[in-house]
């Protein structure tokens, strides 16, 4: 028996539904009346899905007015441990830079429904074209810096998802040794999913052996040190967009950990990705590349892998 056969299903249709992309909707009024906020829900809109969770909105009434809310709604443990996860980091980035990220309300497990696990925050209307790059980079360089690390080391105190990949997050004296860790873990996470791979077996070699430490020492040798900095941890272009009621950036869908701040803008270097060499500059412009320069290069291509 596969996996997925032991996972829960939902139950039949619901009660108020208004799709805006055509989808099953496995919630109805008395599901969502475990939460406190959503009673007496005026409409349940549906968002659509992706390989691992549904996402809507749930608009409710509050003193005479309507407020709306994202929810988002995954299965099994690892589940419940994604929206944990970017529950824990969206609180995190928020305590920080609030206006950045929705502040996020609550998350948990539905009683009605067992294996059935939810998330949920403010609702905001989001423009279609990217955030330009100088108001942009200017709040994530504000969050890399700003941010401290409870312990002054590298890592998260849980688990964070990058899509429905866990991240390994413990906590190390030195980002190489994070990054060694986490790199490791997601090879064997690789294997175990999708069978023995050789050529990715030597590519573990490698990377482990070679290019890591040759890459990623340096910053922590002598006098050199790194600051371990809060991180968005998956902040592609599907991750940002801007918030059509003040037209400013917006940031969601973390999976945070403190890390070497430049371990953001690896995300930024694939091209599909949507960040331009302007994102760079204008990150850049406020928080320097990291010493020594001449590694700057070949560290982003190791930390877009």
């Amino acid at each position: 028996m596969s996996h997925s056969d032991h996972q829960p299903t939902f139950p039949g249709p619901p009660v108020i539904v208004a799709d805006e992309i055509p989808t099953e909707t496995p919630i109805d009024a008395v599901v969502l009346s475990e939460i406190g906020l959503f009673r007496r829900p005026l409409q349940v809109v549906s968002l659509g899905s992706s390989a691992w969770a549904q996402r809507y909105r749930i608009d409710v009434e509050d003193q005479d007015q309507t407020e709306s809310y994202f929810l988002k709604i995954s299965l099994g443990v690892h589940g419940k441990e994604a929206l944990r996860g970017e529950f824990e980091s969206t609180l995190a980035i928020h305590s920080i830079i609030g206006s950045f990220t929705p502040k996020p309300n609550g998350w948990g497990s539905f009683k009605a429904l067992p294996g059935v696990h939810y998330y949920f925050c403010r609702f905001y209307e989001l423009a279609e074209h990217a955030p330009k790059p100088a108001e942009f980079c200017q709040m994530v360089a504000f969050l890399h810096s700003r941010s401290e690390s409870p312990n002054g080391k590298f890592g998260f105190h849980l688990v964070t998802y990058n899509g429905d990949l866990p991240q390994e997050n413990g906590y190390t004296d030195t980002w190489e040794e994070f990054f060694r860790i986490g790199f490791e873990h997601m090879i064997d996470m690789n294997i175990e999913r999708g069978g023995v791979w050789a050529e990715l077996e030597g590519l573990y070699t490698a990377m482990i052996v070679k290019v890591i430490p040759r890459l990623l020492r340096p910053m922590e040798t002598g006098r050199r040190s790194i600051k371990p900095a809060l991180v968005h941890g998956d902040l592609w272009c599907g991750n940002a967009a801007i918030n059509s009621a003040t037209g400013r950036p917006l940031i969601y869908d973390p999976a945070s950990f403190y890390a070497h701040n430049e371990y953001e803008l690896g995300n930024w270097r694939p091209e599909r990705n949507g960040f331009t060499r302007s994102y760079f500059d204008a990150y850049h412009s406020i928080i320097p590349k990291t010493a020594p320069t001449e590694d700057y290069d070949d560290r982003i291509a190791l930390y877009s892998m």
